[in-house]
């Protein structure tokens, strides 16, 4: 009876080898065969190895079978177990063991040994704890994770009805509907009262083989995309609109012209009358040469004629404005900021806050916005690969990944540098790209990155490619173009490039002509307005073509099936009429003898300053002294003389000069005999140096002296 409750009070604490403890009160143990299990090494005081197992050979059927019991199981198998007992142990370390012993060891170690306290020690085989464990954790993971499927569907099926489907209805039963559909026919015809939602739409009664051959009739091409059915005018003003942009949404457009002004149209707020919501000047007497929204559409570029660019915000405030830099500074890597008019400008088409223009200063500078325009991030010099001289960039863009920086100067050449490294060398350059001297007006990076679009004012259009940049891909001629900020652009689809072109006499206005960029055939082209085409802009989200005339209007081309939004939102909205406002003036009542002709001076007292200004002139009323008198005689009377002595010395000074009437120079000339006998200045002083003198010699051919005035009329 001692034993078991031995027993009973290890298998309630467990075994514990200092902090780390098992409870065997939960783990169920095989049986050991006696005959097969090898007994451990003696101690040197002649007891067993203690709790940690024996170091023989492992049997097989010392294993564990089954880790998760019951508790009643357990207690049932409580009799199996002693209490190893080392009295050695307990008189060195203060505790008895560090386990018990299986009963049937006790009775092997009781056959085999003659000492009373030999034990056997129990064997565990921890591969298969583990290993049996994770079977049993990955079984019960399994079966919750499908009790919370079946229950997720569940009610997602009690709580959304699909149309054409019956509440509580599964997706299987569905399934399983549909193929005895036939069969069941009358009841689906009483259930229809139950579905919610619209019913899906019947099946087309076409067969495949005519819509094929409809679709091979008419294949769609490129200018078939081209929106043109329908258009709109945003009258900016009466000079030439320079700039054009629309933001990465679509939502709103500005524009700048000749006139100095800056825009706003908002598609959403402006009803038929196309009004613009704001007009600013933000450049004061300088043309806008370029405008652009950043990629996120908060902030905008403005590249005006002078040589600081401002970024404003979404609204028109003022963010920034870049600084100016010091023209006597020969170094332009050591200023701050151009020195000249800047020509064009961009964003960075991945970073947000970047942005470049290029000036007339030979230069293109990047600039970043949190900076405040203080001072460029880098300096870009352009130079004619031939002469090294100074080459003034017309334009500037980036390309698509923003991996390039691209110039067009005015010396005809293409410039790229790599935006990961310094700017000290060229990339790729092509020096004669177009005519040395004129003006290269727009660059544009084509969608896929790989085709450069250039337009120059000697009337040329060239696709290159950067693969092989020797060479123009395509080159077409003869459009006319009359102004610095003429575009190129892109069509959405990358398949067409874009121009315009300038009046010229005879023309009844300027064209917008598209390019096949495969071929570069003229694909189309349409009379835009009486004026020229400078700007244009192809929104890949509207669809819509936006062209800036000289004529001082922008013009809004759009089709009302392949549009979205824009054009669209303002043209159907009902146009908002002026606010009138009645006013009742109330009538005037004229009273008996209240006109002027019964009025007496008592009843209404007149304005007293006009009074004042009659009485003023009037010499008796307001007691004008006599003015004094400025020369002899005046008023009849005589003035009298010589009283003061500046009278006195005045009329000594008119009785000394009484040759005052005599020429001036007949009054020197009559000492010049005097002089002539006597000579006093001027001949002692060249008695020694030139006795004689010597006169200027007269030549024939000499004009006569001028006469003299008495010489001339006697």
């Amino acid at each position: 009876t001692s034993t078991r409750e031995i027993y009973k009070e290890i298998m309630k604490r467990g075994i514990g080898f200092g902090k780390i403890g098992l409870n065997l009160g939960q783990m169920k143990l095989a049986d050991k065969e006696p005959d097969k299990v090898e007994t451990g090494t003696e101690d040197e005081g002649g007891g067993q190895a203690g709790g940690f197992g024996s170091f023989g050979k492992k049997e097989s059927s010392n294993t564990i079978t089954n880790l998760m019991v019951t508790e009643n199981e357990g207690a049932d198998k409580a009799d199996d177990y002693v209490q190893e007992v080392n009295p050695d142990l307990a008189k060195m370390m203060g505790f008895s063991g560090f386990g018990s012993t299986h009963k049937s060891n006790r009775d092997i170690n009781k056959d085999t040994s003659n000492d009373k306290d030999g034990k056997k020690a129990q064997q565990f085989d921890v591969d298969a704890m583990f290993a049996s464990v994770a079977k049993t954790a990955q079984e019960r993971n399994l079966l919750s994770n499908q009790k919370l499927e079946e229950a997720g569907k569940a009610e997602l099926e009690s709580e959304f009805v699909l149309p054409g489907r019956e509440k509580g209805e599964s997706s299987r039963g569905v399934d399983d509907k549909t193929k005895t559909a036939s069969d069941d026919s009358e009841e689906s015809d009483s259930d229809d009262d139950d579905v919610v939602g619209p019913l899906p739409p019947p099946p087309s009664k076409k067969n495949d083989d005519d819509e094929d051959d409809s679709g091979d009739d008419h294949e769609v091409t490129p200018v078939d995309k081209i929106p043109r059915s329908h258009e709109i005018k945003l009258e900016h003003g009466s000079r030439a609109i320079t700039s054009l942009a629309l933001d990465p949404s679509g939502a709103r457009v500005i524009s700048g012209a000749v006139d100095y002004e800056l825009k706003f149209w908002d598609f959403a707020g402006m009803d038929p009358s196309l009004r613009s919501f704001r007009k600013i000047k933000p450049m004061q007497s300088h043309i806008l040469n370029h405008l652009e929204y950043s990629t996120t559409g908060d902030k905008i570029l403005v590249v005006a004629a002078n040589s600081q660019p401002k970024v404003l915000d979404r609204d028109g405030g003022e963010l920034l404005e870049c600084i100016k830099g010091d023209q006597y500074v020969l170094d332009q890597t050591r200023n701050k900021g151009h020195t000249a008019q800047v020509n064009s400008g961009t964003w960075h088409p991945k970073i947000k806050d970047e942005f470049l223009t290029c000036a007339s200063d030979a230069t293109m500078r990047l600039w970043m916005v949190e900076k405040r325009g203080r001072e460029s991030r880098a300096v870009i010099k352009c130079k004619n690969r031939k002469s090294g001289l100074k080459a003034n960039p017309t334009s500037c863009t980036y390309s698509r990944d923003g991996l390039l920086v691209c110039a067009v100067c005015v010396d005809g050449s293409i410039q790229m540098w790599d935006h990961r490294k310094n700017f000290v060398n060229v990339a790729l350059q092509v020096p004669e790209a177009h005519q040395f001297g004129c003006e290269i007006t727009g660059v544009q990076f084509g969608y896929d990155n790989r085709l450069l679009a250039t337009r120059s004012n000697d009337e040329t259009l060239k696709l290159w490619d950067i693969r092989s940049f020797k060479k123009p891909v395509n080159v077409a001629t003869g459009l006319v173009s009359k102004f610095d900020q003429t575009d190129v652009l892109f069509s959405p689809d990358d398949r067409l490039v874009v121009t315009g072109t300038s009046m010229e006499k005879g023309d009844k206005g300027g064209k917008l002509v598209f390019f096949e960029k495969d071929t570069f055939n003229k694909a189309f082209e349409m009379t835009v307005g009486t004026s020229h085409v400078i700007r244009a802009a192809w929104h890949p989200k509207l669809n819509q073509v936006l062209v800036g005339s000289g004529d001082g209007v922008v013009r809004v081309y759009y089709d009302m099936q392949k549009s979205f939004r824009g054009a669209k939102l303002c043209v159907v909205k009902k146009r908002t009429e002026a606010k009138q406002v009645n006013y009742i003036a109330t009538q005037r009542i004229i009273t008996p003898y209240a006109l002027p002709l019964f009025k007496e001076d008592s009843i209404r007292q007149k304005s007293t300053y006009r009074q004042m200004v009659k009485d003023r002139k009037d010499p008796v009323k307001s007691h004008n002294p006599d003015p004094p008198q400025a020369i002899k005689g005046t008023g009849g009377k005589l003035a009298k003389g010589g009283s003061t002595l500046h009278s006195w010395m005045a009329r000594q000074i008119a009785v000394k000069n009484k040759d005052d009437h005599i020429d001036p120079r007949e009054r020197i000339l009559r000492h010049a005999k005097e002089s002539e006998d006597n000579p006093y200045w001027i001949a002692p002083a060249y008695a020694k140096t030139q006795p004689k003198p010597i006169f200027r010699e007269e030549d024939p051919d000499e004009p006569p002296e001028k006469l003299t005035k008495r010489e001339t009329f006697g």
